[in-house]
């Protein structure tokens, strides 16, 4: 049997889960189990969970067919606990590093203690920590090493919480303590538990981070009636008091403990709804009276005075008081409010006479790429759109600079111009695969696409923190960007986790696939022949398309590949395709090679898809390219000279060299050798690069955009099923679609 049994209930935490159960898992301690139990999650969490527990048979995971709740799901696993301790973990917070030695250490010292808390600190998204105000209360008094409530009845004052508490199993099972239903259910065990353990023991270091999630995600954040639950809590305490005659000196504490509990959620906006406020008070009165013990003492000062009007039923006067206090926030928000009307004015006053006006309910702006181009996931939308929608008027806002690359027939307003600022007011759809300017004002109603343009391998979002050397991103103006956000657009799990994660806002995640990609699902021999074609590719010539990543550590871009020996070496019936940055225009290797269409840059390129069905393969080092490139389960290859510095500067999500999707090279040599070889094309690569497209081309099954229209422009809300993975098409190799062809 483990020493420790640590109960972790998960719900709707997907973008939290891995960082939680990696935080148990890389302990240092490891006589434990994992009782995960997922309370019919609707996101990717039990999933997350499964693949957990097929790598580490020290996660058990339990999945509840039905949605019981925290306290109930606790209780599930609970029960299947097999540990001389109990220790909770809620599923968006962490153990810190050497925590479970901390604990087992701590109980043996103190003889096995049928209680033992330890200290935990709040985590902020920006990385702020807060420790516990109440951390004092944890510090030795020069006492026994163990001692009951009795002896420090200041520990009352902690936060009423079970996750910060080991538990011996044999005294949960002689009290018979379980979690009830409803919010607030910590309170009866917390309560319940301190005042009947004889021996409690202490632990005076943080052994877990408390996630202060930045989108919610808890009740003290929730308005609703389910506040309510808080009488039923308590009266199951005092039931449990009634029920043990011998813990009667407690009930004037935990009648305090109550009081405060009842005044804090009338007092803390955000909670009740404004109409059953005052049912509430008249019942916390009620409670009040009931269970006011003989010779009970108020607090000193404006406390008291609540509990006065509490124990009278004043709730007028009570509200009177509270009036007052709203009143003066009220002011402060309305100075805020001028200062923000100020800094808007800076907009224009044409684009404030916009944001006046109704919204178009018929008008869609898109914009890929900071405005640089119609490409990308939302130039897919934009098609589906109009063969599914053509009501919907769709406009593209472009950068004066790029307007002559915008294809014939499309429509657009120029970055900065009146026509742009009144499509942002007024647009009820805005569709982008990066975030818009700082000055955009999210308007009630409009509705704001996130496609994104990657799955991630180098870290995003707020993860970019850990790695100060890559950026020097305002974090705080991310997330208000981020905030505009109602959809974010994800090709597979391991992207919605990140996202979710990096980017916590309130938004609505669609696991649709990358519309982009759906071409090349679709695409058939006479779309791999034009393609070609356009690039000047005779027939039997094969095409390496070379596509390196952006290193923020290098001032400027240095080819890590001699292009002039590539080419010469792979011989006359090989073209590279390179896309990227400039490559050496005034070598004369190089400009000969391009003469003669060994070498074709196409950086310039208005739909990289296009490149994709054209290429036979795929020669990259950290690009996202490689993701979308492998929907068409052609060879690719990791060419990663410096991924040593690349991991280390800017971070990454996996290793590259393990979980390649192709062969890797990490010198020209070796990539030289790979492709002259056709080594690059083997039953191993095979084998990776179909794992690799299982993880990552999730949902690429062709209907990406279809999914996307139909969800936020038409209001669907039963998405297509996704086609299962080996039932999905893709478009046919360039040698396949040359037969298919002069077959046809």
């Amino acid at each position: 049997m483990p020493k420790l049994s640590l109960v972790v209930p998960v719900y709707k935490v997907q973008g939290y889960l891995p960082e939680c159960l990696d935080s148990v898992l890389g302990q240092d301690y490891t006589d434990f189990e994992i009782i995960a139990v997922d309370d019919c999650s609707p996101d990717g969490s039990g999933a997350i969970l499964d693949e957990y527990a097929e790598r580490d048979t020290r996660i058990r995971v339990i999945h509840l067919t039905e949605n019981v709740g925290l306290g109930r799901a606790r209780n599930a696993g609970l029960e299947k606990a097999e540990g001389d301790y109990v220790l909770f973990l809620d599923s968006d917070d962490t153990l810190s590093d050497g925590a479970l030695t901390a604990i087992a250490d701590r109980i043996e010292a103190t003889g096995n203690p049928e209680i033992l808390i330890y200290d935990y600190a709040r985590t902020y998204w920006d990385g702020r920590i807060r420790p516990n105000l109440r951390a004092d209360l944890l510090k030795s008094d020069g006492g026994p090493e163990t001692f009951s409530l009795a002896d420090r009845p200041k520990l009352l004052d902690l936060l009423q919480i079970v996750w910060n508490k080991a538990y011996r199993r044999d005294f949960v099972a002689r009290t018979g303590l379980t979690f009830p239903p409803g919010y607030y259910e910590d309170a009866p065990w917390t309560f319940c538990s301190l005042i009947s353990a004889e021996r409690i023991a202490l632990l005076d270091r943080v052994c877990v981070h408390y996630r202060q999630r930045r989108e919610g995600g808890n009740i003290l954040k929730t308005v609703s009636r389910k506040h309510f639950d808080v009488f039923d809590q308590y009266r199951r305490v005092f039931d449990y008091l009634d029920a043990h005659e011998e813990l009667a000196e407690w009930r004037g504490p935990l009648f305090r403990k109550m009081v405060d509990h009842y005044l804090t959620i009338l007092e803390r906006p955000g909670r009740l709804p404004q109409d059953a406020r005052a049912e509430f008070f008249h019942r916390a009165s009620a409670d009040y009276r009931a269970r006011l013990p003989k010779g009970f003492t108020r607090p000193a000062g404006g406390r008291g005075h609540k509990y006065g009007m509490l124990e009278r039923d004043a709730y007028a006067t009570m509200m009177s008081a509270l009036t007052a206090v709203k009143f003066r926030q009220t002011a402060r928000s309305r100075a805020r409010t001028a200062i923000n009307r100020s800094k808007r004015s800076a907009m224009g006053v044409f684009y404030q006479s916009q944001l006046r006006l109704p919204l178009d309910e018929n008008l869609a702006l898109f914009s890929a790429y900071w405005s640089r181009s119609v490409s990308c996931n939302p130039a897919a939308i934009d098609a589906e759109l109009a063969r599914l929608a053509p009501h919907v008027r769709r406009v593209w806002a472009i950068r004066a600079d790029a307007v002559d690359q915008v294809p014939e027939g499309v429509d657009y307003v120029r970055v900065g111009s009146r026509e742009y600022w009144a499509a942002l007011a007024r647009a009820k759809y805005l569709v982008n695969n990066v975030n818009f300017a700082d000055a955009v004002v999210k308007r009630e109603g409009q509705i704001h696409v996130q496609t994104h343009h990657g799955t991630p391998l180098k870290t995003m979002g707020l993860d970019q923190q850990k790695y100060p050397a890559s950026t020097d991103m305002d974090f705080v103006k991310l997330l208000e960007r981020c905030d505009r956000w109602d959809f974010s657009i994800s090709s597979n799990r391991f992207s919605t986790v990140i996202w979710e994660r990096v980017y916590p806002c309130s938004y609505t995640t669609l696991e649709t696939g990358y519309p982009r990609n759906d071409v090349l699902v679709g695409a058939g021999a006479e779309d791999v022949r034009r393609a070609r074609a356009a690039l000047g590719l005779a027939d039997g010539t094969k095409a390496f398309l070379y596509m390196p990543t952006h290193r923020e550590y290098q001032p400027g871009f240095t080819p890590p590949l001699d292009l002039a020996r590539l080419a010469r070496e792979l011989g006359p019936d090989v073209t590279v395709l390179v896309r990227g940055h400039y490559f050496y225009g005034s070598s004369p290797h190089v400009a000969e090679l391009r003469r003669t269409g060994r070498i074709v840059d196409v950086s310039g390129h208005p739909r990289v898809e296009e490149l994709y069905l054209a290429a036979d393969a795929l020669i990259t080092d950290y690009s996202s390219a490689m993701f979308d490139y492998a929907v068409l389960d052609r060879p690719i290859i990791s060419f990663a000279p410096d991924w040593d510095v690349y991991s280390a500067v800017r971070g990454t999500y996996f290793n590259l060299l393990q979980e390649s999707p192709g062969a890797v090279a990490t010198t020209q040599a070796e990539l030289l050798r790979l492709l002259v070889s056709g080594e690059y094309d083997s039953p191993e690569t095979t084998e990776r690069r179909d794992a690799f497209r299982r993880r990552f081309c999730e949902f690429d099954d062709g209907h990406a955009a279809e999914r996307v229209v139909r969800r936020v422009f038409l209001g669907e809300q039963t998405p297509l099923p996704v086609v299962p993975f080996d039932e999905r098409p893709h478009a046919p190799t360039p040698a396949q679609a040359l037969e298919l062809v002069e077959r046809a």
